[in-house]
């Protein structure tokens, strides 16, 4: 597909194993405070479940931002998300044409690519705004071409390549829907490790 072929802004129709996250670096004391949580991806895979494990975790109304370089994985972590969302991951692709696609599981993601706009100006035509409500959750593709337009809340999630097959995914809130939500995440976990046992394998239960 062409980056250099002019975007369309026409909208798309509507439309499990748990990743394993290494401990927070801090935890979140009050909704003020940013707190990070970093999580290494040897594959494609284990990018795929941290975008699994934050859909699950969501609530509706969070606006998920992800920065990184080509080819560290930002698509590939929100086909994740739908998955977590419940929707259907085939459907999930970068939106590079028309900027912003939506997909329909129990909660309605729009899925926004900011790599083809050329000035942080050119955001509010997009119509990106229709979605920062309490019901839908805002996935954005090179968030750092937003600017100051970005939601002040928000879980920014940075990838980057540390080697040729290990990538670093660092996780950051930045209010208090991204607290809450990071909060979770780390709950989620929690209780894996719990259900996985001494061994990191799932116990059966009599």
């Amino acid at each position: 597909m062409n980056r250099n072929e002019p975007p369309s802004l026409a909208r798309q129709p509507k439309a499990n194993r748990p990743v394993r996250l290494s401990p927070p670096r801090q935890a979140p004391r009050s909704a003020g405070q940013s707190i990070e949580w970093e999580r290494r991806l040897r594959s494609a895979t284990e990018t795929e479940r941290l975008g699994l494990s934050i859909g699950q975790a969501l609530r509706g109304g969070e606006v998920i931002a992800l920065f990184g370089e080509l080819g560290t994985g930002k698509t590939t972590l929100v086909r994740g998300l739908a998955v977590g969302i419940g929707a259907a991951p085939r459907s999930v692709s970068s939106p590079t044409f028309v900027l912003i696609q939506e997909y329909r599981g129990r909660l309605p993601l729009a899925h926004a690519d900011l790599y083809r706009l050329d000035s942080a100006t050119d955001l509010h035509h997009l119509g990106l705004s229709d979605y920062l409500d309490e019901r839908h959750v805002v996935a954005i593709e090179w968030a750092e071409k937003a600017g100051a337009d970005l939601p002040a809340d928000r879980l920014e999630v940075h990838l980057s390549h540390r080697s040729k097959t290990i990538r670093a995914a660092v996780l950051k809130a930045t209010g208090p829907s991204s607290h809450r939500l990071l909060t979770r995440l780390m709950q989620q976990e929690a209780l894996r490790k719990d259900a996985a046992g001494p061994n990191g394998k799932e116990q059966r239960r009599p």
